[in-house]
């Protein structure tokens, strides 16, 4: 289940960026005094009073004139109202309102989201400084100074205050997500797939640049597809309406149960291509890497295997891959899909017993054990599985210290042989045992 979001909404240089680096504690923005510098990292996980929550940066448009910034605004507003639970509106309480603060307000407010309307470069609060920001319509403004995290803690219980009353929609559908670059085929697998079903349920309209959601059957299950414009490189996004693409489809595989990356098999992986593929695997969801267009490569006995080999080589952080090779346009080998779709849950999805996880930790160590450091030797004294989607394991360690990264590495190998987690990621904590 994806977090609830928070956008952060508003003109250039209001301070978006700074408040996002303050919740989220470490400078993932770049921010400068220059309007509309971009970033790489769009989203941010974080958590406040218990509760987490995913917080996005909607900035980042080099504004050109006060016209493209008004559309500019507009389009992040848009983006903010399809995605997110509460919308976080930034204004500037230094320089005051200005004619397109209405403008996003008014848009908004019709939205029918919860808005918290935040007043930044407070320095020094008095009531005077905020009080015209109230005929913004918006209800009570929350001056806060982003630079010195003042006033950030009530901003934050007035968002998470608003989760549950967001959370109605009891939606059972498995979810998928196609995602890739541009022209590798998405809308051709998606029409594909779409077409094997016998009864498309509804149809949330957005236009193809935008995450479009939709409900259909296949075999009696219930699926929800998310069809996700293309990611483009990032410096065609730093010029270009894009930007809103990627953010959209980086909220496509935050709600997401599975993930189809389609890659163009003509082209091979792309650096764009393991960057998506990359990101997916930091979102712990599991994922199949559909190779299409392959009615187009010419092909020997062999060819199959040559590929398999590259992607290996391309993707070694994630080895647990699940591939298939498909044509979108000829319907070649595209159903296997579902019967992969339902596989890879299923591994994402499957706890091992903790006893049987233990005995197979324990043997583990005493067949192979931990290298020691400066005379101390890595002991481990329990292991279970604490969550699934994805498959978390905790070990309690004498030291978490002496946990190497290649012995933390081998462990989850040999649970990967022992254990089916292919097309899943699977994550290890390591943490240091109370009672020592």
């Amino acid at each position: 289940m994806a977090h609830p979001l928070i956008a952060i909404v508003g003109r250039p240089n209001v301070g978006k960026s700074t408040f996002f680096n303050k919740v989220v504690g470490k400078k993932i923005s770049i921010t400068k005094d220059k309007p509309g510098v971009t970033r790489d990292r769009l989203y941010a996980d974080g958590e406040w009073r218990g509760k987490a929550f995913t917080i996005v940066d909607t900035g980042g448009i080099e504004m050109r004139s006060e016209d493209t910034m008004w559309r500019e605004i507009k389009k992040q507003a848009e983006v903010a109202i399809d995605t997110a639970h509460v919308i976080l509106l930034f204004v500037d309480g230094k320089e005051g309102l200005t004619s397109s603060d209405y403008d996003v307000a008014d848009m908004l407010r019709r939205s029918k989201k919860p808005v918290i309307l935040v007043v930044n470069k407070v320095d020094d609060y008095s009531e005077d400084k905020i009080f015209e920001f109230y005929s913004l319509g918006l209800g009570e403004p929350f001056p806060v100074s982003a630079e010195h995290g003042t006033g950030v803690g009530d901003v934050l219980d007035e968002a998470v205050s608003w989760f549950e009353k967001g959370e109605t929609s009891q939606d059972e559908s498995t979810k998928i997500a196609v995602v890739g670059k541009p022209n590798a085929g998405k809308s051709s697998l998606v029409n594909r797939l779409l077409g094997f079903e016998r009864s498309i349920v509804t149809d949330i309209a957005g236009t193809t640049r935008d995450a479009i959601d939709t409900k259909f059957s296949y075999n009696g299950k219930d699926y929800t597809i998310i069809d996700t414009a293309g990611i483009r490189k990032k410096s065609k996004v730093e010029e270009d309406i894009e930007y809103y693409s990627v953010l959209r489809a980086f909220d496509a595989v935050r709600r997401a149960d599975v993930c189809l990356l389609v890659v163009d098999a003509t082209e091979g992986l792309t650096e764009q291509d393991t960057k998506i593929i990359g990101y997916v695997h930091e979102q712990g969801k599991p994922s199949i890497i559909v190779m299409n267009k392959w009615d187009l490569v010419e092909k020997d006995t062999n060819t199959i295997n040559k590929f398999e080999q590259k992607l290996k080589e391309d993707l070694k952080f994630m080895d647990y891959f699940k591939s298939v090779y498909i044509s979108a346009k000829t319907g070649q080998r595209a159903e296997k899909l579902f019967a992969l779709i339902d596989e890879v849950l299923a591994h994402a999805n499957f706890k091992i017993p903790t006893g049987t996880l233990n005995d197979l930790i324990s043997d583990t160590v005493r067949a192979s054990e931990p290298p020691s450091y400066n005379g101390r030797r890595l002991k481990i004294y329990y292991s279970s599985q604490v969550a699934v989607a994805p498959p978390t394991f905790v070990l309690k360690v004498n030291s978490c210290d002496l946990m190497h990264f290649s012995y933390e590495r081998f462990l989850e190998n040999v649970i990967r042989k022992n254990f089916d987690f292919t097309g899943t990621p699977i994550r290890l904590l390591i943490r240091e045992n109370a009672e020592k």
